[in-house]
């Protein structure tokens, strides 16, 4: 790999600066944790290290957000998961966080406070400032080896992200590593056909993946669901009715018709797009061919039509990339069509999952081993997907000629 494994690192009796993503749901009036997936994901990272002194920086949410909290919590999560005593610390390289490193031992774990509390690391900054940065050199200061295991932040351009692999002797976590080597996997090697599934709210990703997939020949054919295909039949000139079209106007979504109509243009025979189409009318599901979607009424999920069809498309297929639901999956009424695509999905040889609200579903339905991979990282996947070189992936690279 162009990237350290934490196994080549040599990290016994070290200390180890460990970057992860424990950034969750919690209640705003108990500060309760209220989903630990991000902390399960990080367990394997953590034991790995358990012969070096390990010191994890994090963050939780961002300023001007209720969730915007400090990580005592966090620490107490993790302990419990982890087994371990996991030792907080209200500061982040204050002198009282400098002595709980420096006075701890070898199999120690210590959580220092929420980096996002310091002005220095809400920057977008190039690998070159990030690493000028007081946050970067007072925590390098600190430890003699960093471990980057927060793929959900890699698409982030931040100190503790892209500064540190330029000061110290940098690995990926197990984490990490798994999410770079599965999701490069879709690029090269992966089973014929592949097909992407794009749906959910997030057309302008959506949009920069499928082009980037067809262009590159990545992609055999792309299968456009949600307000995604709202936007794909709208280019291709179907009316989707008022409600549907006045969501994309206030999602601020119309330049997109205009980059799916080119894609149509130049890839029709490879973009697959639902024939029918289910509504909320008079209350209720009602379902109709898409050249007759009523004018008042809002399009929720797939009509079941195109369920069969669509599932009979990923069932084929050799890889599915599944990004999105397909419809208001929330509404019992409405959820058919992601719950039907994801149990097909299951079924194919390779088989990887863009984290968000695909994950949650997946999850629910008790599938999660069922698929090859989900992602921890809903940004950060959909960027690495458009073929982009994430930023902490890049400084783990820099880090690697650096010091390796």
């Amino acid at each position: 790999m162009a990237i350290g494994t934490v196994k080549e690192l040599g990290c016994a009796g070290k200390t180890v600066l460990l970057r992860l993503d424990l950034n969750s749901p919690i209640d705003p009036s108990s500060h309760l944790i209220l989903d630990d997936k991000r902390f399960r994901e990080h367990i394997p990272t953590i034991r790995a290290l358990s012969d070096a002194k390990t010191v994890i920086i994090t963050h939780q949410s961002r300023p001007g957000k209720k969730d915007f909290t400090s990580l005592q919590a966090h620490a107490e999560k993790l302990e419990q998961l982890l087994g371990t005593p996991v030792t907080y610390v209200d500061g982040i390289f204050s002198k009282h966080a400098r002595e709980v490193v420096a006075t701890a031992k070898t199999g120690d774990v210590v959580m220092l406070e929420n980096v996002r509390f310091n002005a220095e690391e809400n920057m977008t900054l190039k690998p070159e400032d990030a690493k000028k940065t007081h946050i970067v050199k007072k925590l390098a200061a600190m430890a003699d080896l960093f471990v980057n295991d927060a793929f959900g932040t890699a698409h982030r351009s931040q100190p503790t992200v892209v500064g540190l692999p330029l000061v110290l002797k940098s690995a990926a976590g197990l984490l990490m590593e798994k999410e770079v080597t599965q999701l490069s996997r879709v690029f090269s090697g992966a089973p014929r056909p592949v097909r992407v599934v794009l749906g959910g709210t997030k057309v302008d990703d959506s949009i920069d993946v499928a082009a980037h997939m067809l262009a590159n020949g990545i992609a055999d054919q792309i299968i456009v669901i949600g307000v995604v295909a709202n936007v794909f039949l709208l280019a291709d000139g179907f009316d989707i009715g008022q409600p549907s079209k006045a969501l994309i106007t206030q999602l601020k979504y119309e330049p997109e018709i205009v980059k799916a109509k080119e894609i149509l243009a130049k890839y029709r025979d490879r973009v697959i797009m639902p024939a029918w189409v289910a509504v909320r009318e008079n209350g209720k599901r009602a379902e109709y061919p898409v050249q007759k979607i009523p004018a008042d009424a809002p399009v929720l999920d797939l009509g079941m039509d195109a369920i069969a069809a669509i599932s009979e498309e990923i069932r084929s297929a050799g890889t599915i990339v599944f990004n999105g639901p397909a419809g208001v999956f929330e509404e019992p009424d409405f959820a058919t069509g992601t719950y039907e695509l994801i149990r097909a999905a299951s079924k194919t040889e390779f088989s990887v999952v863009g984290g968000g609200h695909t994950a949650v579903v997946i999850e629910k339905l008790g599938l999660a081993s069922e698929f090859t991979h989900i992602s921890t990282g809903g940004g950060a996947c959909i960027e690495f997907l458009t073929g982009k070189k994430l930023p902490a992936v890049d400084a783990l690279e820099q880090s690697k000629k650096l010091f390796w």
